[in-house]
């Protein structure tokens, strides 16, 4: 019997590392402040936080991301600033990485680490946070996408003791109105994951930002991108 919960435990802390674990789903955290209007033919112009990034490739890219989601809520794209009756400034990033030892679940050692909330036995404790809605409808606390930030296998790949590199990135939102800059929303979208990519990051984080957008004002919720469908 503890073979087979060590075999299950393994298979699901192996496919919660986040961007390496593409078949199930890429956890995040998402704080929101908003006041948005509800869609009434305004318009929207993303712009990047920092001018120099404006005209880069890389940020057209991620920027039409933020654009597509927008549209899908039903503001429309202007051709300028000028133009716009809100303003998108967008900004991302990830870190250079550490690296974080993982040991056996059968030690009962729990690990040092700062991202940590709490201690976590696998085979007779249960972490449940908030539940979210995501693109698929909502979750519940037994959905394999319910656990997001906190996933209690996060750090958990099982099987001895094992090293790999943790990256941490970002997303911001600040959206004002054009006529006044008074700010309809700022958010902020953080994740972990063992791939320092931003081509795979900033999709998903963009994804996260708008999943029950606008959300509650003040609420920080976990959230988790499900996979994209195999073809």
């Amino acid at each position: 019997m503890r073979i087979k919960k060590f075999v299950a435990a393994a298979m699901l802390g192996a496919s919660a590392l986040g961007v390496s674990a593409c078949a199930t789903g890429f956890p995040a955290q998402v704080s929101r402040y908003q006041a948005m209007p509800a869609p009434q033919g305004q318009t929207f112009f993303v712009m990047a936080a920092d001018p120099a990034q404006q005209n880069t490739l890389e940020f057209q890219r991620f920027g039409a991301h933020v654009a597509q989601a927008m549209q899908a809520q039903g503001y429309r794209p202007a051709a300028s600033p000028a133009a716009a009756t809100m303003i998108v400034r967008m900004d991302y990033g990830v870190d250079e990485g550490r690296t974080v030892l993982v040991r056996d679940p059968f030690s009962r050692s729990m690990y040092a680490d700062p991202f940590y909330n709490g201690r976590y036995d696998p085979f007779y404790r249960g972490y449940y946070g908030r539940p979210y809605y995501s693109r698929y409808g909502y979750y519940g606390s037994r959905s394999p996408y319910y656990y997001g930030w906190n996933d209690p296998f996060w750090y958990s790949p099982y099987g001895g003791v094992d090293r790999y590199t943790q990256y941490q990135s970002f997303l911001t939102l600040d959206i004002r109105r054009a006529g006044d800059n008074q700010q309809l929303f700022g958010g902020r979208a953080e994740a972990r994951s063992t791939s320092g990519n931003l081509g795979v990051l900033v999709p998903n984080l963009v994804e996260a930002m708008f999943t029950g957008f606008p959300g509650r004002s003040g609420e920080t919720v976990k959230i988790t991108v499900p996979p994209a469908p195999r073809r």
